[in-house]
């Protein structure tokens, strides 16, 4: 299996990236300091823009691990952040990687999501050579689902109570797919 890191992908409307430390002000402003946004997910809304640049530091910091999978979503015709998308866990045994992501609300329902995520599917089978992809999310976000669904992803089960964000306790959704 082979490991790049977070190289730079494109689509038709979007850049994905690697974040930079100048893009926390959008990147508060596009999201992180969404409730809407954070509610199903398992870090907190940010209080502030420090936050969102200790975030940013972190992450850039970061890049220089080539195992290290962390993409700015940059809408071409904005040409700024948007959204992050990201391998969140991996298993190089399996060559499995879970994916994770988020946009502001403002962009939903734009088939945004959905075409970041091909993007980094199709790089991860075809140039890191994952075998399996795999994403889940809370029951009470069937959204995420969709997108999950329209990028090829198959429904593999509930697991009842057994994930933890910010509305507490969860049912979690797994979808996954297998590359041949």
């Amino acid at each position: 299996m082979k490991h790049s890191g977070t190289i730079r992908l494109t689509t038709p409307r979007l850049i994905l990236r690697r974040f930079e430390e100048n893009d926390a002000e959008a990147m508060y402003r596009n999201w992180a300091s969404h409730d809407i946004v954070t509610k199903y997910l398992t870090w907190p809304t940010h209080d502030n823009i420090e936050v969102t640049k200790a975030v940013l530091k972190d992450w850039t910091e970061q890049y220089t691990n080539n195992q290290f999978y962390q993409w700015c979503i940059e809408l071409k015709a904005l040409k700024e952040p948007i959204g992050s998308i990201s391998i969140v866990s991996q298993d190089a045994q399996i060559k499995c990687a879970e994916i994770g992501y988020c946009i502001g609300d403002q962009y939903w329902n734009k088939g945004i999501t959905s075409e970041a995520l091909r993007a980094v599917i199709d790089f991860l089978w075809n140039h890191e050579e994952f075998r399996r992809i795999e994403a889940k999310h809370d029951f009470n976000n069937p959204a995420s689902g969709r997108v999950m669904q329209k990028c090829g992803l198959q429904y593999e089960g509930t697991k009842i109570a057994a994930g933890f964000n910010n509305t507490g306790i969860c049912d979690l959704v797994l979808y996954g797919a297998v590359k041949c």
